[in-house]
């Protein structure tokens, strides 16, 4: 960024107002709200499932075509895409710049920001009942679904400019290494959504009521992150939108970044498309989303959100030390985290899906149907977690660009492979496909890393990974003849379930197989307990620390 001749830097030697933290501690800070979050989000799930049902109704499939267009853009702005190019550009500029100089370029992306999404709101309101036919086509056989979707749609749609707010300021506090109410705010949707939608009394009804509650979230969300800005030292205030030179760089930024870093959610948009022809399948990809994006909110985009502004700092210092040594911590901790939760999904989705939501409108057939797209989902959840790790390692150096083509790859790829297998798996097809694409997206970006010679894993985080894998699997084979003895179990457990030995079953075996893990996988070598100790015990300003070569134990 361009420093003008007279910047003044007021406030660039207070030492509190950003702070300093390790990588991985910041991480599970974000982690732990996210958590928080997903198990509001899960009650707020049982609650749509059992008010609004699958393919037994036409509130459901509705519902969540509503959500997930403003979704769409929401995630691209709050996970990619806009915060990508924002946040190594901030940090440079609160770190060369200082705090007064950092938080105009703030504000003028915020009003830019506000005003794109704005204008999109607008268009997608007075479009609505023609764009339907491209977000929904299959909806239009039934024309009380077609237009239920539409007016829902309608409602959500401002949901969009208040996450743009939200997610811009949240890159402002995770840029000063604030992490905590950017994590808290997804709560509120949740909450709202809860309060909305139970007391309704009928299908259609819940779903208007919580397309009401998604906006009075989007509103308290944008708030408290703006509390937390003023709050923390930023001052980000409400102006006038205006092209200044840095805000034109970072556009051209984040244009390609949109493209890169939005891929997963082009590739929902497009799985959409394909299923709205089936009743109910919207719904039953939107519960499997729930639980395959779950690892991925809690450790990918922890870890990316985390890693970002550690590896921007580390490129401005050309510090190729720093790099290796964050990248591989990442990757091994991530890996570390996500690869039970992929051999869980993949070991006992009927298990799961049965246990968990088979109530009131959701039906056994509907938990088959889940289940066979998350048993595809979930060998593809690490990709999905490594695609958001490896996203960083293009977006600190300012290199939005090579992330946007794979991007644009992975789409395709997804698209092809989406028709054909939804053709021969049905509904299945399409969770085979996206997990297809998300793999080819990570070799690729991982082989640039590597012929660039910008990141290249260590042996001993290789090694790492290695036993991280063999402990996962010997998990996934508990769980998988746990799944297969479930009947005997939920009858051992009949006299004292209280007529739920599905549900207590299902606590009961993924209880002890999390137990088990983390003796499997100190006992294979994945971690060290002086690793763990290491990383939440790093000091401020302590950089990350090479990943321990464990190859001779």
């Amino acid at each position: 960024m361009t420093e003008p001749a007279a910047a003044p830097k007021p406030h660039a030697a207070k030492p509190n107002s950003v702070k300093s933290g390790g990588l991985i501690r910041s991480s599970m800070i974000y982690s732990g709200f996210t958590l928080i979050s997903r198990f509001v989000g899960f009650a707020r799930d049982l609650a749509l499932t059992a008010t609004m049902g699958a393919s037994a109704t036409i509130a459901a499939d509705a519902f969540n075509t509503a959500l997930a267009f403003p979704n769409l853009f929401r995630r691209i702005f709050a996970e990619g895409a806009f915060a990508a190019a924002f946040v190594p550009s901030y940090a440079r500029s609160l770190e060369n710049d200082g705090e007064e100089v950092a938080d105009v370029l703030a504000a003028d992306a915020m009003a830019v920001l506000a005003a794109a999404t704005l204008a999109l709101t607008v268009v997608a309101e007075l479009t609505m009942p023609w764009l339907m036919y491209l977000i929904a086509p299959g909806f239009a056989s039934n024309p009380a679904k077609f237009h239920l979707a539409i007016v829902l749609t309608m409602i959500t749609m401002p949901y969009l400019p208040c996450m743009a707010i939200y997610a811009h300021l949240s890159g402002v506090l995770n840029a000063r290494n604030r992490f905590i109410l950017s994590a808290a705010a997804p709560i509120l949707l949740n909450l709202w959504t809860l309060v909305t939608v139970l007391p309704a009394k009928s299908p259609v009804q819940a779903a208007e009521w919580g397309g009401v509650g998604v906006i009075l979230a989007g509103i308290t969300q944008a708030a408290l992150l703006w509390w937390g800005c003023k709050r923390a030292g930023a001052h980000v205030g409400f102006r006038w939108p205006r092209l200044t030179p840095e805000i034109k760089k970072l556009i051209m930024l984040a244009v390609p970044g949109a493209i890169a870093a939005s891929a997963t959610q082009i590739n929902i948009f497009v799985s959409g498309v394909l299923v709205s022809q089936v009743n109910g399948a919207r719904t039953w990809l939107t519960v499997c989303d729930r639980l395959y994006q779950l690892p991925q909110g809690l450790v990918g985009v922890a870890i990316g959100v985390a890693l970002l502004p550690q590896l921007s700092r580390a490129a401005s210092a050309d510090d190729r030390h720093a790099t290796r040594a964050a990248m591989d911590q990442a990757i091994v901790f991530a890996l570390a985290l996500c690869l039970p939760a992929a051999a869980a999904l993949a070991a006992i989705p009927f298990f799961l899906i049965d246990a968990l939501y088979t109530r009131g409108e959701f039906t056994t057939a509907d938990a088959h149907q889940t289940a066979s797209a998350l048993l595809f989902y979930g060998w593809g959840v690490p990709a999905f977690v490594l695609a958001q790790i490896f996203n960083r390692a293009f977006f600190a150096r300012q290199d939005t660009k090579t992330p946007m083509r794979f991007g644009l790859i992975t789409v395709v790829v997804n698209l092809v492979l989406g028709v054909t297998l939804f053709q021969l798996m049905g509904v299945a097809g399409i969770a085979a496909a996206t997990a297809v694409a998300w793999w080819v997206n990570v070799i690729m970006m991982a082989m640039r890393l590597h012929s660039s010679g910008h990141y290249t894993p260590g042996a001993a985080a290789v090694s790492k990974i290695i036993r991280i894998v063999a402990a996962s699997l010997a998990m996934g084979v508990m769980l998988g003849v746990a799944s297969h003895y479930r009947g005997q179990i939920q009858h051992l457990l009949a006299p004292v379930s209280f007529h739920h030995a599905k549900e207590l079953a299902i606590v009961l075996v993924c209880g002890l197989a999390g137990g088990a893990y983390p003796f499997l996988l100190f006992a294979f070598g994945g971690l060290t307990l002086t690793e763990i100790r290491t990383a939440f015990r790093r000091r401020r300003g302590q950089k990350a620390e090479p990943v321990e070569d464990l190859s001779g134990v």
